[in-house]
Order: C-alpha cells, then sequence, then structure tokens
C-alpha cells in the first residue's frame, strides 16, 4: 500500500497538471532555446515550386540567381529599391508571392531596403545562420525557397523588425495593379490558435493561414512567454484570403461564429489575457467592417452579455514556434474548445 507521504506527492502532481493545463504541457514538452520566429518556416505553408538550379538560371539574371539561390548579396546603396518610396506591394523575383508593403518600408540607412513587417508571415521562412563570432537569420521565400536576405531586431517599436531585403530580389507592383492582383490579409485572435486556425483553414477562400502572437510590446516573444498573459500577445492567426471568394466582412462574420465574443480574457477552459477575443485590422475599411459586424451581432439579440471582442491597429505579428503550425494536420484529434 501507498503510505500517506507517497499519496500526498501523487495528489499534488495531479493537481499541478491539471493546472498546468493541456496546451501549458505543450509548452514544457517542445522547449526551445530559439526565439519563436527564428525558427524554420517549414510547416507555416507548402513549398509550391521546386525548380532546378538549371531551371532557374533560365528564369532569372544571373545578379539574381547569384543573391537568391547562391545566397550572395548586392552592394549597400546600389540597387533600385533602396531609395524607392512607390505605394505598392513587393514580390518575390522569382515567383511573384507577395512579400512587403511599400508602408512597412523605411530607411535604415544601410543600403539596402528595409522593411518591418512582412505581408504575412506565412510567406516567410526564417534560418538561422552561424558562423564564428556571428548569428543571424536568413530570409526566404516559403513559396520557391529564395534568399532574400536576413531579419534583425534593430528596427523601429513596436515590432523593432529589421527586415534588410536585396532589392534584385524583388519586383514592385504599384498600388493600382496591386488591388487587382494580391490577396488580403486578416489578423484574428478567438483563443487557442490551433482551433482558430483549422476551422479558419477550412473556409471557402482562404489561401494560407500561420499562428503567431500579436497585440502585445514584448518583441519576438516565445510560447512560454505568452502564456504568462504578461507580454500582452494574444494568440492570432494570420489569414491570406482572396476577395474575390470570401470578403472580409465574410470572414470576421465567421470569426464571429466560432467562438464566443462575450468571454473576458478566455475562451472555454483557456484563461488568461493570451487567449482574448480581438481583431486587429490592417487598414481603416477593415476597421470599419469589423465594427459594423460587431454592433449588428451586438443589436441582434443573439448574445446575452456585451461582445468584448477588441478590435485594435494591426501593429506586428510573429510566426509562432513550428510545432503550433497546421497543428491538426500533424496531431489529429478533437479540435480544441473555443466556447
Amino acid at each position: 500500500m501507498l503510505k500517506i507521504y507517497q499519496k500526498i506527492i501523487i495528489i499534488g502532481v495531479s493537481l499541478l497538471l491539471a493546472r498546468a493545463g493541456w496546451k501549458g504541457l505543450n509548452a514544457l514538452i517542445y522547449r526551445s532555446d530559439s526565439p519563436a520566429s527564428l525558427q524554420s518556416g517549414e510547416g507555416i505553408t507548402m513549398r509550391k515550386l521546386n525548380k532546378s538550379s538549371e531551371e532557374w538560371k533560365k528564369l532569372l539574371t544571373p545578379e539574381q540567381f547569384r543573391v537568391m539561390f547562391q545566397k550572395g548579396t548586392e552592394r549597400a546603396f546600389s540597387g533600385q529599391y533602396n531609395n524607392f518610396w512607390e505605394e505598392g506591394i513587393y514580390l518575390c523575383a522569382a515567383c511573384e508571392t507577395p512579400l512587403f508593403r511599400s508602408e512597412d518600408k523605411y530607411d535604415h540607412g544601410t543600403g539596402w531596403p528595409s522593411f518591418k513587417e512582412a505581408f504575412s508571415e506565412a510567406h516567410l521562412e526564417y534560418h538561422d545562420e552561424r558562423s564564428p563570432g556571428t548569428r543571424r537569420t536568413e530570409v526566404r521565400c516559403a513559396v520557391c525557397g529564395a534568399h532574400l536576405g536576413h531579419l534583425f531586431y534593430d528596427g523601429p517599436a513596436p515590432s523593432g523588425k529589421h527586415f534588410c531585403i536585396n532589392s534584385v530580389a524583388m519586383k514592385f507592383l504599384p498600388a493600382a495593379e496591386a488591388r487587382e492582383r494580391v490577396p488580403e490579409v486578416a489578423t484574428l485572435a478567438a483563443g487557442c490558435f490551433w482551433g482558430v486556425e483549422y476551422r479558419l483553414g477550412q473556409l471557402n477562400g482562404v489561401l494560407e493561414t500561420v499562428v503567431g502572437y500579436s497585440g502585445g510590446k514584448t518583441v519576438n516573444p516565445d510560447y512560454r512567454q505568452v502564456l504568462t498573459g504578461r507580454t500582452g500577445h494574444a494568440e492570432a492567426v494570420q489569414v491570406v484570403f482572396d476577395p474575390a471568394v470570401i470578403s472580409y466582412e465574410q470572414l470576421v462574420r465567421e470569426f464571429f461564429a466560432l467562438h464566443d465574443p462575450t468571454q473576458l480574457n478566455r475562451q472555454g477552459p483557456d484563461v488568461g489575457p493570451n487567449y482574448r477575443s480581438a481583431i486587429f485590422y490592417h487598414t481603416l475599411e477593415q476597421k470599419q467592417i469589423a465594427e459594423k459586424v460587431r454592433d449588428e451581432l451586438q443589436a441582434s439579440g443573439r448574445y446575452s452579455k456585451k461582445i468584448v471582442t477588441e478590435i485594435a491597429p494591426f501593429r506586428s505579428f510573429y510566426p509562432a514556434e513550428q510545432y503550433h503550425q497546421k497543428y491538426y494536420q500533424k496531431k489529429p484529434g478533437p479540435v480544441c474548445p473555443n466556447r
């Protein structure tokens, strides 16, 4: 028979595990020494192009091939986009995947185009580069694998991001053309991001999803930090969608339908500000649509309590660790509750 002190220890451990919660255990099991954004982007989005070196040589200029597929670097202050400020979208020069917006471009003074945020984190991959005395984060296109440049954290607040990108690795699309050709991005938080990503990813017109952390003050947080509730970040999903198939308003209505927006700083069994309901709008139009849908739902009588969904401007988004991405494709099972 178990002695009394052994029973006490067993009960104590059981209570501790219950309190930690099933998601908290994942944070302990999947410990990582690297910040979230230093993880490889593989698993965030499937690479769609797999051309040979000879095929890329035929499609690109010698300088583009040297930089993008031999990891070269163009000379500082020599690139066509270093001192270029037109409105539009910067695409991957190899596969034309949207990479950065003109409104996120700034002059870092280093001699290469600099950006403080990505078009969507689903379109980028990050790889650790280590050599004697140095450590850098390489940035690649997630669709074709082309080398673009590097990511540093000496950029402007609040994200601190400094995407230092080679001009020759990009192609510029003016704003008028971009509105016709480029998909849109939404950033939404509705509790456990595993289930939110799974449900939103099933919608017709949703092209890509990536889970991460948004709405907080800590630069480049990892999951364990966010789980404490002290970083200010919410577990969020960044959605790339085709507005010709699903409008932003339809997406927001689906967002409200998949969780309980009247629960403050929680969803179901998950409690804390990191599980709050939030819409981080990217444009004034998105803000107006989100507020309209929220107000309509509140007036409809569907909810007996006040909707507490935060509607705030998008500031930054940090992709979560690789094991969180497409979680239910890797670990089939019941979707975590969002109510």
